[in-house]
């Protein structure tokens, strides 16, 4: 049986978080074609706007995730997205992706919040035990976000990702509900 999760827009101070819609597939386009976006998330692939809007279009019933448009306070256009997928409601744990959709959005704290809200959103709507993620070598912003936010590194995987001749490893991180609540009494 389908069990849709529910997906409210989320406020933060800087931006805002609102399900994805099929109108953000020119959004995610311009993601897709960010060469140091798609190398930081090891993204391979070719995408038309046709194939990402039939994937914006599931998004809303899809199962097991939770995908948000993250939008700027003062404009509602997606400037990228963070997600919750394979959320195990058995186990009570899902993985965590992030990216957004231009360098020009990059160091204004965008990534930070809306990894701070989502977290808070597995945590303490959810209802979550666990999120984990994958976070490349060569992408140490994002390692430094996911550290300050209270991720905890669990171990390496050794020349996961061949990129253009060379291969990168990447490191699993993942927070526990008692670390979230720890660090964020609500």
């Amino acid at each position: 049986m389908k069990t849709i999760i529910s997906k409210p827009n989320i406020t933060g101070t800087l931006i805002n978080l609102r399900p994805i819609v099929k109108a953000d597939a020119h959004g995610m386009l311009e993601l897709m074609r960010e060469e140091e976006g798609m190398f930081l998330t090891g993204s391979k692939g070719t995408f038309t706007l046709e194939r990402i809007e039939k994937w914006c279009t599931g998004l809303l019933e899809a199962d097991g995730r939770v995908d948000y448009a993250i939008t700027l306070k003062d404009d509602p256009a997606y400037i990228g997205e963070v997600v919750l997928n394979d959320i195990n409601t058995d186990d009570r744990s899902a993985n965590f992706r992030i990216a957004l959709n231009n360098s020009k959005h990059f160091n204004k704290g965008y990534g930070s919040e809306a990894t701070y809200l989502m977290l808070k959103h597995g945590f303490e709507t959810l209802k979550l035990h666990r999120i984990e993620l994958s976070v490349y070598d060569h992408n140490p912003r994002a390692r430094r976000v996911y550290e300050k936010v209270g991720f905890v590194k669990e171990g390496i995987r050794r020349d996961y990702l061949f990129w253009k001749g060379k291969f990168y490893s990447d490191t699993t991180m993942s927070m526990l509900e008692e670390e979230w609540f720890s660090k964020y009494k609500t």
